[in-house]
C-alpha cells in the first residue's frame, strides 16, 4: 500500500500539534519538531518507549521513544521532582505523556477509535513491532533536556483522517 505525501502530511499534522500543546501546557517546556520522514532503520535506538494502540476508525500504534536521559529530565519537569527510572511513577510518567498525546492527536484525525492503556518500555536495544502495510512516520522533537521521537504507524480504516474532526 503506497501513501501519498498528503495522507502522511494529514497523520503527521495532529501528532506535531498535539505534542506541542503537551509539552507546553502539562511539562512547562518548549519544544522544536524536526522534519518527519519515513522510518527506514529498524534497528532501535532508545531507552524508554510509551506505546499507546489504536483501534476501530484508526488502527495502529503511536510510540514516544526517548533516551533514558531525555527521559529523566522530561519526567522531572513534568512530576517537579527527579524520580528514578526504576520506579513505577517514572513508567506512570512516561504512559501518561503518550496518552495524553496520542489522545490530542486522536480528536483532531477525526476517526471514530480507541486507544489502549499505555504501555512503557524500559530498556537498551528494544524494538517494537509494527504494521507492515502501512509506512512508519518518524517525527523528532527536541527539548533542553534531550532528543526523542514518535512513531506514527496507523491507518485509518475509512481512507484519509477528517481534520479537525471529533
Amino acid at each position: 500500500m503506497s501513501s501519498t505525501a498528503t495522507e502522511i502530511a494529514a497523520l503527521v499534522v495532529p501528532f506535531v500539534s498535539s505534542v506541542r500543546t503537551v509539552f507546553s501546557t502539562m511539562v512547562g517546556i518548549d519544544i522544536s519538531v524536526r522534519q518527519p520522514h519515513l522510518k527506514s532503520d529498524p534497528v532501535p535506538t532508545y531507552d524508554i518507549s510509551g506505546i499507546i494502540g489504536f483501534s476501530g476508525g484508526i488502527s495502529g500504534s503511536v510510540v514516544l521513544n526517548f533516551p533514558v536521559a531525555a527521559a529523566q529530565g522530561i519526567v522531572q519537569a513534568f512530576t517537579g521532582s527527579p524520580v528514578s527510572v526504576d520506579s513505577p511513577d517514572f513508567a506512570d510518567a512516561i504512559g501518561e505523556l503518550a496518552n495524553m498525546v496520542a489522545g490530542a492527536a486522536k480528536t483532531e484525525l477525526g476517526q471514530n477509535s480507541t486507544i489502549s492503556t499505555p504501555t512503557v518500555v524500559r530498556g537498551s536495544g528494544h524494538s517494537i513491532a509494527r504494521l507492515t502495510d502501512v509506512p512508519c512516520i518518524v517525527i523528532p522533537c527536541r527539548t533542553e533536556m534531550g532528543e526523542f521521537v514518535i512513531e506514527v504507524n496507523i491507518k485509518c480504516a475509512n481512507g484519509a483522517p477528517k481534520q479537525g474532526g471529533n
